[in-house]
């Protein structure tokens, strides 16, 4: 349960994308659900860790496998 290594994941998918010269991506929650990782700070990872990323994509997306967990991801995209 080291959250740098969460966090490591979306560093390293977003300069993967960088090198392929995608536009977009889109992303799962990682880990939130069969590794069971607290939503919360996996939400936070995702968005903090993205927010920060020096990338030339124009779209990144996080999908949300509920409403529920769409609405928290919502609420704190929105900060």
């Amino acid at each position: 349960r080291d959250r740098r290594l969460l966090e490591s994941c979306y560093r390293r998918s977003l300069e993967v994308a960088d090198e392929l010269g995608a536009t977009s991506i889109a992303f799962p929650l990682i880990s939130a659900g069969i590794y069971a990782w607290p939503l919360d700070d996996a939400i936070d990872a995702a968005v903090e860790t993205i927010s920060r990323a020096d990338t030339g994509l124009e779209e990144i997306r996080l999908v949300s496998f509920t409403a529920a967990t769409h609405e928290r991801v919502r609420a704190r995209v929105e900060l």
